[in-house]
């Protein structure tokens, strides 16, 4: 596995883990709101990292790879709309919140964001590690 996709895959577990310590803590604790900014920064970390060093090359093999090209703007569209949702849900959450309100919010960006790096480990980072090794 190539440095970049291990420390991609690292990031991501961090991610998780660090929503999991904020749910358990809960968004209107003094901690909970200080472990939501660190997954805010953690997540914007990790999309910064992906902009620089895997979305560049990825878009260079895509140049002659119309497959490819569809993928990634299918992944950049969904990417967009993604990080929308969780920036939007990191300010309305930045000074604590609703208990029942942050518990249905949580749980739709946990989800979207499972789903998000399921597909990006299993296919858009495969795709990346297939073409370094041609």
């Amino acid at each position: 596995m190539s440095q970049l996709i291990e420390a991609l895959k690292k990031d991501h577990a961090v991610i998780v883990a660090t929503l999991a310590k904020v749910k358990k803590l809960g968004i209107t604790t003094k901690e909970g709101q200080e472990t939501l900014l660190l997954a805010k920064k953690g997540l914007l970390a990790h999309l910064k990292k992906e902009d620089e060093a895997l979305y560049p090359v990825l878009r260079e093999k895509a140049e002659n790879d119309a497959p490819l090209k569809r993928t990634l703007a299918m992944y950049a569209s969904d990417m967009s709309g993604i990080s929308k949702a969780a920036l939007d849900f990191f300010e309305k959450y930045s000074n604590g919140g609703s208990g029942v309100e942050f518990a249905r919010d949580f749980g739709r960006l946990s989800g979207t964001l499972s789903i998000r790096i399921t597909k990006e480990e299993n296919i858009l980072y495969k795709g990346y590690e297939a073409l370094e090794q041609n």
